[in-house]
């Protein structure tokens, strides 16, 4: 996917294809942005892995920084990767296509960052402690996950959390939380009924047969709803493997 494919859809942001005032469109981004920014205010120096980082902006924002040796953005998507070099390239960063974080070896990086990453795969524990083991001692891991339910609405998302949940992935580890970002993010319940915004033509379609056949997302929205009323948020925490 390329160009207003990929903006269309709610699984990437494209930076260069978004519609102005739409809640799923440049303010969606200037949530991303936001959350590179506090990434880069507490990525140490030296060698950052960028974990799913799509089109590559964020990876250009890490290397923007005075201290940054080399940003490596890593995705599955050949797509975002061609778009990303077309865009971003610049001294200091390194493009690749690959699949989860195995394929580097155990304390190779002085951080990480993967935002919005988690909620999209099965098993983000296993995702999480692989990321974990990539850092030497000392290093920051910087991650997000939307902490209302996601999964009911995007068909790209597998996982929902609770703020309490992702908390647990750092502590489980003995990671020290440096910082958190907290996002809150409004949005019109009949532009996505409508899908009169581009991107929310990729909310899930079949909603209420959807409920039927998982009635415990149907109440995690309920509670939600009741809780919060109509918004998402996004919860981004910048956390330290401590020496020794």
């Amino acid at each position: 996917m390329t160009g207003s494919s990929d903006s269309d859809s709610l699984e990437r942001i494209v930076p260069e294809d978004l519609a102005a005032g739409e809640a799923t469109g440049d303010a969606t981004l200037r949530l991303h942005l936001e959350r590179y920014e506090f990434a880069a205010r507490h990525m140490p120096p030296g060698r950052i892995l960028d974990l799913a980082c799509g089109v590559g902006y964020g990876s250009a924002m890490l290397a923007s920084r005075p201290a940054s040796a080399l940003v490596i953005g890593a995705d599955l998507s050949r797509d975002a990767l061609a778009h990303a070099r077309r865009h971003y390239a610049a001294p200091g960063i390194q493009f690749v296509r690959a699949d989860g974080a195995g394929w580097l070896r155990a304390g190779s990086v002085d951080g990480v960052t993967s935002l919005e990453t988690l909620e999209h795969v099965v098993d983000p524990a296993g995702l999480f402690a692989q990321l974990v083991a990539l850092l030497r001692p000392g290093g920051t891991l910087v991650a997000s996950v939307p902490v209302t339910p996601s999964v009911d609405a995007n068909p790209h998302h597998v996982t929902d959390f609770t703020e309490g949940q992702f908390v647990a992935l750092g502590a489980r580890h003995g990671l020290a939380i440096v910082a958190r970002l907290d996002q809150v993010q409004r949005y019109s319940p009949v532009s996505v009924v409508a899908r009169t915004e581009r991107r929310t033509r990729g909310v899930r379609r079949g909603l209420p047969a959807y409920y039927l056949r998982h009635p415990g997302a149907f109440w995690r929205r309920i509670a939600a709803l009741a809780r919060f009323g109509f918004t998402n948020r996004y919860l981004t925490i910048a956390w330290r493997r401590e020496p020794g």
